[in-house]
C-alpha cells in the first residue's frame, strides 16, 4: 500500500497546474501543425532546404510545450536509434472515428520532425456499428471477439475503411503514409472451436515495415493476421502491438486510448508512473486492479521483460503523445521496468564496489582531481550514513549527519540516463521518506538547477554556490545560513558540468532566503573599471530611437567615441546631436564593414537594426577573423543563441564576467528585461504561470508608421497585439526557466513601459513583506534597480536609466502575488543597456556615461 501511495503522489505531480496549464498550449500546437502540414503538402522524404525548414518550424514549436532543454535532450534520444527503433503506437479504433484530425496532427508532428513510428490501429467500435446495422449482435467470450465468417467480412471491410481515412488525412497534412494491411502477421487459430477465426500471432515479417520507413513513409498497419493457407484470421490491437514491440524493440510503445492513461479506482486520480521491478507485485495487490486493468498491466510487464530496460510503454490520450514523448512532465500513464531502489548504511553492503567507485567518478570535486575516491571512501567509513541507490547505480544519493544537527545530502550523483528516465526523482522522494529535514549545496551553474529549488523550501546563494533545505524552522535556517556564511559545510554537491543532459547556456540568477541580515545578490556590479584608455563605437542602424539614445549617451561618455554611424535612408546628412567631432551618416555595405575589422579601425560594433537584418554583418566581421573587435545586436536574432558565441547581456541577472570577456553579446528586449528582473528573486517560489499584463508607449512600436504609433488612433485608446506568443514570451520563458504568458499593449504615451506581474506561489509561503525584503536583498547594489514599496507609475520612469520594481501585494490566500515593474523601453530597455554591456565588455565601470537618476525611492 505505501509503494502506491508514492505513485499517487507522483500523479499529483504530473497533473497538477502546470500540466493543466499547458493543455491550451498543445491545441494551439496542434492547430499550427495542421497549418504548416497542409502547405507543405508537396515535400518528399529527401534532405533538402525545404525539409531542414520544416523540421526547424517544427522543433521551435515543440518549445510550446516544453523547454529548448527537454526538445533538444529528446530529440537527440529518440534519433540515437534507427528509425524503426522510435516507437510503436497503437491507436484505438475510437480515436480514428472522433480525434482523427487530432491523430492526424500529432503523426505530421512526429514525421516532419523527422521520427517514422510504426502506428498499428484497431477498428472496434465501428464494428460493432456495422454489426448492429447488419442486425448481428456481438458475440464475446472471456472478452475475446467471436468472429465467424460474416463477422469477418465485416472487421476486413472495416479495417480497410478505416486504414485508408488515417493515411488520406495524414497525405493531405504532407505526410507520406503506406498503408499496411496484410503480410506482416503470421497467425494460427486462437481456438477454431471456441473463437472461430480468431488468432494468435506466431510470426511477424519485417520486411514491409522496413521498407515503407527506408522509402519515407509511415507504416499505418491493421492487427490483421493471417495462417499459412492465407486464412484472414482476427487479432487483438493490443496484442498485435505487444508482437510487434517484442520483434522492433523500440524506445517507446504507446496506446492511445480516450481514457489517457490508467486511472487509480480508490483516488480517480491518474496514475502518473509505474516502475514494476519495484512496484509490480504490491500493484496487483491492490483491490481496484482487476479485470482489463490488471491484464492489461500484466500484459506490459511480461512485454518490458524481454525488451532493453530503457524501453517504456505510456498509454495517453492523443493530445498528449507530443507532451509525453518531449517533455519531463509527461502525461497519461508512463510504465517501465526501472529497477528496484536499496538502501545501504555501510560500504560493505555495496556489493560491486566497481560500481560504486564508477558512480562517484561521476563527484566534481573527484572529476576534478580534488579529492580521490579512496580518500572520501576512507571519509564515509567513520561516518554515520545512509545511501540510496537503484541497482545498476545510475543514480546515487548520499545522507551524512553535519555539525549543526540537520543531515546532509552530501552526494547526489546521477548518470544522463538516470536524469533522463527520471530515477533522480525517484531517488529523492525515497531521501524524503526518510528525513523530515535535509540541506545540500549546488554550483550555481548545475544545468539542473530548477531541479533542486523545486524540491526545496528555501535557499542563500554566496561566492557561486547555493545552499537549499527544506524541513527547517526559523532558526535552523538561521543557523544554517550563518554556517554556510562561513564556509563550514563543504563542497558544492554537483556542477553544470555533472550530468550534461540538459546543459544548456542560462543566466545565473541570483536566488534568495528571507532573511534581511544577508544579501544575496550573488553578482555584484562592476562600478570600477580598470581600463581608462579611448574606444571606438560603429553603430548600424543610427537612424531609430534607440540608435539617437545610445549617440547622445556615448557623447557624455569619458572614453568612448563614435567612428562610424550608417543609415541607408540619412546617408550623407551630418549626425546631429554629437559634439566629440563631426559625423556623417554613411551606409556601409558588407565590403566597408570588412575593411574597417581588417584595418582594426572599429573596437566595438553596435547592430541596432531591425530583427532579421544583421547576419551578413555579423558573418563581415567574423570572415576576418582578426579578434579585434566586439559586436552588441539589439535585435532578437542572437537572444536564443545556443552556440555559446553569443552571451546574454542582462547584467543585473546574468554572470557579468561572462558579459565582460565576451566577443559578441545580445542586448535582451525591453519587455523581457523589466518582466525578467521583476520575476527572477522569487522564481524558488512560482507554482504556476506568471501573467504579464504589458503595456508600452508608441516609441516601441518604432518609427516606420503604423495604427501602433499613430497619436490620433492611439488617442483614448489601447491597442492589445500579439496576444500570444509574442517574442518577449518566448525569450522571457527560456531565460528564467518558467513558461509565463505575456500579453503586449501599446498605449498613448510616447516612451516607459509598465508590466502589472501576477505570480502564483507557494500558499502560505510569503507575506507582502517578505516579498518586498527578497527583494532588496537580491538587488542591493544595483544602481539601475529601483524597489519601491507601492505600485511604480509609468511618467516617473520615462526618461530614467533604470527599472522599478513594487507593489508586491499577496493576496488573501496568500498564494498569488502582484508585482508591477516599469522601464523606460529606450533606455534600459535598449541604449542604457547596451552602453552597460559596452562597459563590461571593453573593462570600463559598469555605469560610465549613465546618469544615476531613479529618485523613486519606497
Amino acid at each position: 500500500m505505501m509503494v502506491f501511495q508514492s505513485v499517487s503522489a507522483a500523479a499529483k505531480r504530473r497533473l497538477g497546474q502546470g500540466f493543466k496549464s499547458e493543455l491550451p498550449r498543445i491545441s494551439i500546437l496542434n492547430s499550427h501543425i495542421r497549418l504548416f502540414s497542409s502547405s507543405s503538402s508537396g515535400l518528399t522524404h529527401h534532405t533538402g532546404e525545404r525539409r531542414y525548414s520544416t523540421r526547424s518550424t517544427v522543433v521551435q514549436l515543440l518549445n510550446n510545450i516544453g523547454s529548448k532543454r527537454e526538445v533538444e535532450q529528446y530529440l537527440k534520444y529518440f534519433t540515437s536509434v534507427s528509425q524503426q527503433q522510435f516507437a510503436v503506437i497503437k491507436v484505438g479504433g475510437a480515436i480514428i472515428t472522433q480525434q482523427l484530425p487530432e491523430l492526424a496532427s500529432c503523426l505530421a508532428f512526429l514525421y516532419h520532425v523527422g521520427l517514422y513510428p510504426i502506428v498499428l490501429h484497431g477498428t472496434g467500435p465501428q464494428i460493432n456499428e456495422l454489426l448492429e446495422n447488419e442486425g448481428v449482435e456481438p458475440q464475446y467470450i472471456d472478452g475475446i471477439r467471436i468472429t465467424d465468417p460474416k463477422t469477418m467480412s465485416v472487421v476486413r471491410k472495416c479495417f480497410l475503411e478505416q486504414n485508408l481515412r488515417l493515411v488520406t488525412a495524414l497525405e493531405k497534412m504532407g505526410v507520406r503514409a503506406r498503408p499496411i494491411t496484410a503480410g506482416v502477421f503470421g497467425a494460427e487459430y486462437l481456438d477454431k472451436d471456441k473463437y472461430q477465426l480468431v488468432g494468435k500471432v506466431n510470426s511477424v515479417n519485417k520486411s514491409p515495415v522496413e521498407a515503407a520507413i527506408d522509402a519515407g513513409y509511415l507504416p499505418i498497419m491493421t492487427s490483421l493476421a493471417e495462417t499459412p493457407s492465407g486464412q484472414l484470421l482476427n487479432v487483438n490491437a493490443d496484442v498485435a502491438a505487444g508482437e510487434l514491440a517484442r520483434v522492433f524493440e523500440p524506445l517507446k510503445i504507446v496506446y492511445l486510448n480516450e481514457k489517457g492513461g490508467i486511472v487509480n479506482g480508490n483516488t480517480g486520480e491518474k496514475i502518473s508512473i509505474i516502475n514494476l521491478d519495484e512496484e509490480y507485485e504490491s500493484l496487483m495487490q491492490e483491490s481496484w486492479v482487476k479485470y482489463g486493468t490488471k491484464l492489461k498491466i500484466k500484459e506490459i510487464h511480461d512485454l518490458l521483460q524481454h525488451l532493453p530496460r530503457s524501453s517504456s510503454v505510456a498509454i495517453i490520450d492523443v493530445n498528449d503523445l507530443q507532451k509525453e514523448l518531449f517533455t519531463d512532465s509527461g502525461a497519461g500513464t508512463l510504465i517501465r521496468r526501472g529497477y528496484k531502489l536499496i538502501n545501504r548504511n555501510s560500504l560493505k553492503e555495496f556489493g560491486n564496489p566497481d560500481l560504486l567507485r564508477a558512480a562517484l567518478l561521476r563527484d566534481p570535486s573527484i572529476k576534478s582531481g580534488e579529492l580521490s575516491v579512496a580518500s572520501y571512501l576512507k571519509t564515509l567509513e567513520s561516518l554515520d550514513f545512509k545511501s540510496y541507490g537503484d541497482e545498476p547505480l545510475e543514480v546515487l544519493a548520499i545522507v551524512t549527519s553535519s555539525n549543526i544537527g540537520v543531515p546532509k545530502l552530501d552526494k547526489f550523483l546521477s548518470s544522463k540516463t538516470g536524469w533522463l528516465n527520471n530515477v533522480t526523482e525517484n531517488i529523492f522522494n525515497a531521501v524524503k521518506k526518510d528525513y523530515q529535514s535535509l540541506f545540500w549545496v549546488v554550483n550555481e551553474n548545475d544545468s539542473n538547477i530548477g531541479w533542486y529549488f523545486s524540491k526545496s523550501d528555501g535557499s542563500f546563494t554566496k561566492n557561486g554556490e547555493i545552499l537549499f533545505w527544506y524541513g527547517l524552522k526559523p532558526d535552523q535556517a538561521t543557523k544554517l545560513i550563518q554556517e554556510f556564511d562561513s564556509s563550514n559545510l563543504g563542497t558544492s554537491l554537483s556542477s553544470s558540468k555533472e550530468s550534461g543532459v540538459f546543459n544548456t547556456q542560462t543566466q545565473k540568477r541570483g536566488y534568495h532566503t528571507q532573511k534581511r541580515s544577508y544579501s544575496t545578490n550573488p553578482n555584484p556590479p562592476m562600478k570600477e573599471g580598470k581600463n581608462t584608455k579611448k574606444a571606438k563605437v560603429a553603430l548600424i542602424g543610427a537612424r531609430g530611437y534607440t540608435g539617437q539614445n545610445l549617440i547622445n549617451m556615448i557623447d557624455q561618455h569619458p572614453y568612448l567615441e563614435l567612428s562610424h554611424v550608417s543609415s541607408r535612408e540619412l546617408n550623407g546628412q551630418a549626425l546631429k546631436g554629437y559634439n566629440k567631432a563631426e559625423i556623417t551618416y554613411t551606409n556601409l555595405q558588407i565590403e566597408d564593414i570588412k575593411k574597417l575589422e581588417e584595418d582594426k579601425v572599429v573596437d566595438i560594433w553596435v547592430m541596432a537594426l531591425p530583427n532579421g537584418v544583421c547576419k551578413p554583418f555579423v558573418d563581415a566581421i567574423n570572415s576576418v577573423g582578426s579578434d579585434h573587435s566586439k559586436i552588441i545586436d539589439l535585435s532578437a536574432d542572437y537572444r536564443f543563441d545556443t552556440t555559446g558565441e553569443w552571451i546574454y547581456g542582462l547584467p543585473e541577472l546574468n554572470d557579468r564576467k561572462q558579459i565582460a570577456d565576451a566577443k559578441k553579446i545580445s542586448n535582451p528586449g525591453c519587455y523581457a528585461t523589466a518582466a525578467q528582473c521583476a520575476i527572477a528573486p522569487i522564481l524558488p517560489y512560482v507554482s504556476g504561470t506568471p501573467a504579464i499584463f504589458g503595456v508600452s508607449g508608441y516609441s516601441g512600436a518604432g518609427t516606420k508608421p503604423s495604427p501602433k504609433n499613430d497619436v490620433k488612433f492611439l488617442a483614448n485608446n489601447l491597442i492589445p497585439y500579439s496576444l500570444t506568443d509574442h517574442i518577449h514570451e518566448k525569450e522571457i520563458s527560456s531565460r528564467l526557466g518558467v513558461e509565463v504568458a505575456f500579453t503586449p499593449h501599446v498605449a498613448q504615451w510616447f516612451q516607459g513601459i509598465t508590466h502589472t506581474i501576477s505570480i502564483p506561489i507557494k500558499p502560505k509561503s510569503l507575506t507582502s513583506r517578505d516579498v518586498r525584503n527578497i527583494y532588496q536583498d537580491r538587488y542591493q547594489g544595483e544602481q539601475l534597480i529601483t524597489i519601491s514599496g507601492e505600485a511604480p507609475l509609468v511618467r516617473d520612469i520615462s526618461g530614467k536609466h533604470g527599472v522599478v520594481i513594487g507593489g508586491f501585494a499577496v493576496n488573501s490566500k496568500e498564494d498569488r502575488v502582484v508585482i508591477v515593474a516599469t522601464i523606460d523601453n529606450l533606455l534600459k530597455g535598449a541604449s542604457t543597456q547596451c552602453l552597460q554591456n559596452i562597459n563590461l565588455a571593453l573593462g570600463y565601470g559598469e555605469y560610465e556615461g549613465i546618469p544615476d537618476d531613479l529618485v523613486i525611492r519606497g
